[in-house]
């Protein structure tokens, strides 16, 4: 054992180096001044500096990133199956030398993710600065927001291109283009939110994305926001505005899903308009559909057959993805997101219909009398 340690010595100062940081981490994501702290004056100036260096390219860095950790993972194992095979009567000590340095490799990823992006789950979140806070939803609440919502989608239908089937048809060149300013009209309802924005990557992996079930993604580790292009074009506007509210620390998804409906709807643009108000009609839609299946059916009957088209389009494309690759991204994902402490998991996608109730509620009943 002495002589295991010695000759590892570095990767077992490394691992109880790390080892103690993570339970310092582990510790101080109690108290949320600390989070807070941490978050303002140290991890969210690194987010921006990375972003400032990342995007004088066009392409995606965090791409060229996890391609080259991709094929770094594939050498370590070849070069560690390598080792073990050459050192006979060794080779024990070298197998365990391997793991324990994929070990360390693994937990200073994780570190380094702590520190930029989870120490975010445990900041103050949008709901505890804007007031604005997800509540047991009643039927008749539910039901009034969700047609409220189907008649401003109605109506934002007809402001965008289509093409000659009925189709969302607008380029991607102009949607990308109009990103950098659509979150003025929540910056004017949410000031904390004020922040300049840059145009996403587009994703040169966006297929594979489609199938792991990610429409983007935004990546502390280089600052950047990257938005799968492959999938439907109708929901890539408020795809969007959802990747740039985590550049505003925002970390959990039904608070950013909430921020993408409410940035888009207020933008000013009728693309992103037209966008936001259908992934937010989705959204209380599927959550409708589980409360009263003839309710939705009602609200559901009242849209265009451009609007209906949109959605068809969007729900033949994912379904084609269904499968082992997606289901297993998603319990990776679900995963992520419980070991910091977001104990609903992905399931917490589906809640923004109880922010959505909150913030519109009134001005739903008002309208619809």
């Amino acid at each position: 054992m002495r002589a295991f340690f010695k000759a590892h010595r570095k990767l077992y100062l490394c691992l109880l180096a790390e080892l103690a940081l993570t339970a310092a981490f582990l510790l101080a994501r109690g108290n949320r001044a600390w989070m807070n702290a941490l978050e303002t004056c140290a991890a969210a100036p690194v987010r921006r500096t990375l972003a400032s260096v990342t995007y004088r390219v066009s392409f995606s860095v965090m791409e060229v990133l996890y391609t080259l950790a991709a094929l770094a993972a594939i050498g370590y194992i070849v070069w560690s199956v390598a080792a073990v095979v050459r050192a006979r009567e060794r080779r024990r000590r070298r197998a365990c030398g391997a793991v324990l340095g994929a070990v360390c490799i693994g937990l200073g990823v994780y570190l380094l993710s702590s520190f930029l992006w989870g120490v975010c789950y445990y900041t103050d979140t949008f709901q505890d600065r804007s007031g604005v806070r997800a509540e047991e939803v009643a039927p008749e609440d539910l039901a009034a927001v969700t047609a409220w919502f189907a008649r401003n989608l109605s109506e934002a239908a007809d402001g965008v291109p289509r093409d000659e089937n009925g189709r969302f048809d607008v380029s991607l060149d102009e949607i990308f283009a109009k990103s950098t300013d659509i979150y003025r009209g929540a910056e004017a309802l949410f000031p904390f939110l004020e922040q300049e924005d840059r145009v996403p990557k587009r994703m040169f992996y966006s297929r594979l994305m489609s199938a792991m079930n990610f429409t983007g993604v935004y990546c502390a580790f280089t600052g950047e926001s990257c938005i799968n292009v492959d999938s439907p074009a109708c929901l890539i506007p408020s795809t969007i505005a959802h990747e740039l509210s985590h550049q505003r620390g925002i970390a959990s998804e039904q608070e950013c899903n909430f921020l993408a409906v409410l940035a888009s709807t207020t933008s000013g643009d009728p693309v992103y308009e037209y966008s936001g108000w259908l992934m937010g009609y989705i959204h209380l839609g599927n959550a409708l559909y589980e409360a009263s299946p003839e309710a939705w059916r009602l609200v559901r009957d009242s849209l265009p057959d451009t609007v209906k088209a949109d959605l068809t389009d969007n729900n033949a494309y994912w379904a084609s993805f269904k499968g082992p690759a997606a289901d297993a991204s998603e319990k990776v994902h679900d995963a992520i997101l419980k070991s910091y402490g977001q104990t609903d998991g992905v399931r917490s996608y589906g809640m923004v219909a109880d922010l959505l109730v909150a913030y519109y509620r009134d001005a739903a009943h008002e309208a619809i009398g």
